[in-house]
C-alpha cells in the first residue's frame, strides 16, 4: 500500500507500507488508530519526508544507532515514531509505528521493525 499525495514531482520520494505475508499492513493500521489530530500530524510529516527525502534531518528524522533503520519523529503531545528504511527507486518503506513513552526507543520496538525488514527482504530476493 502506498501513501500518496495528489501531485508528486519527479524529485519526490514515495512511501510504501510494509505488508505482512498474511496481508496485514501494521503501520497503516497504527496510523488509523490515532486521533484525527495525531493522524494529521503524521500525514504532514509524510509530506516532509516525500519532499525532502534523505535530506530531511532533525527534528523530523533520526538514525537508529546500530541498525539500518531511521526513525520518523512526529512531534507534539504524542511522541509518535515510525521506523523506516530507504529502498530502491526513491522509496521509503515504513516498517513499524508506535507511541514512544520513554527517552530511548524500546528495544522491543526496534526488534519488530528489524524482523519486518528481514522478512520483507526475504520475499524480495
Amino acid at each position: 500500500m502506498r501513501y500518496s499525495k495528489t501531485a508528486m514531482s519527479e524529485e519526490e520520494w514515495n512511501i510504501i507500507y510494509y505488508e505482512s505475508p498474511s496481508g496485514d499492513i501494521p503501520v497503516y493500521d497504527f496510523i488509523e488508530s490515532l486521533s484525527s489530530t495525531a493522524k494529521s500530524k503524521v500525514l504532514n510529516t509524510f509530506d516532509f519526508l516525500t519532499e525532502f527525502g534523505v535530506k530531511l534531518d532533525l527534528p523530523h528524522v533520526k538514525k537508529v544507532t546500530g541498525t539500518g533503520l531511521w526513525e520518523l519523529r512526529i512531534l507534539g503531545g504524542d511522541s509518535i515514531r515510525i521506523f523506516y528504511v530507504a529502498t530502491s527507486g526513491r522509496t521509503f518503506l515504513l516498517l513499524h509505528g508506535f507511541i514512544k513513552k520513554s527517552q530511548k526507543a524500546p528495544k522491543k520496538e526496534i526488534k519488530i521493525a528489524i524482523a519486518r525488514l528481514k522478512e520483507y527482504k526475504s520475499r524480495k530476493s
